[in-house]
């Protein structure tokens, strides 16, 4: 797709309905984050979730996931990688597994016969560049850098995180492999990614806030409800089977 010119669309879901909706909706990536922990099981943050947690949400995405490629990642806490690697492919049903992590630490996931999509950082929330200063082009030449390491390792595509315009172009002119991303990414890249809750309301705070968001699922699920609340305590009979 990337030597056609073809954007790539990834999409982050944790559940076996979600999988079966992107799937037909035709995406072509769909990954299992440990984002999962906060959005769907309330933990204080994506560090406390375990390889054993992971399990459990790739199985059921993979259950619903008939044509796109499914990714898993690697929670941040795990210690033996390759180990993760093989448990999220061969028990979870992963077609490859997403880590942030060292050159050398990608080889051995590669060399282990399985697929990484391996993860970088630009230098802030949103991507934002400053323009024309001898730091930012040191920061660019840098994760050029390492963006080459992780594909001669082996990477199948890279997750660029917090891109910018200026870097972003960069590391996907210097790298044969895709380079796709989600916070602060752009159309510079060559595709993106973004979790599925968040772009279609499917949180709490779309009850909140006015972003904007393709859908917003939690507003008619709350009236919805509220409607089911009336029905019931009106002593009408419900809706749907």
């Amino acid at each position: 797709m990337k030597r056609d010119g073809q954007k790539i669309v990834g999409v982050v879901v944790y559940d076996y309905q979600l999988a079966q909706i992107v799937d037909r909706a035709g995406v072509d990536i769909v990954s299992v984050g440990d984002s999962v922990g906060v959005n769907l099981w309330g933990q204080e943050s994506e560090g406390d979730v375990t390889v054993d947690e992971m399990l459990l949400a790739c199985k059921a995405v993979r259950r619903g996931v008939t044509r796109a490629i499914v990714s898993c990642d690697i929670p941040s806490s795990t210690t033996d990688l390759v180990s993760a690697a093989r448990r999220l492919v061969g028990e979870g049903g992963a077609d490859m597994v997403k880590v942030e992590a060292s050159a050398g630490a990608i080889r051995t996931i590669v060399d282990a016969g399985i697929a990484v999509w391996a993860q970088i950082r630009g230098k802030g929330e949103g991507g934002r560049e400053k323009r024309g200063g001898r730091h930012d082009v040191d920061s660019t030449d840098l994760l050029v850098a390492e963006a080459r390491a992780l594909a001669d390792a082996g990477a199948s595509l890279i997750d660029f995180r917090h891109s910018g315009p200026i870097a972003g172009a960069a590391v996907v002119a210097a790298v044969s492999i895709p380079v796709i991303g989600g916070l602060g990414g752009g159309p510079w890249l060559d595709g993106r990614i973004r979790a599925i809750p968040n772009a279609i309301g499917y949180t709490v705070a779309a009850l909140d806030d006015q972003a904007d968001r393709y859908a917003n699922i939690a507003e008619v699920a709350l009236e919805a409800i509220g409607s089911y609340a009336d029905d019931v305590r009106a002593g009408r009979q419900i809706r749907g089977k």
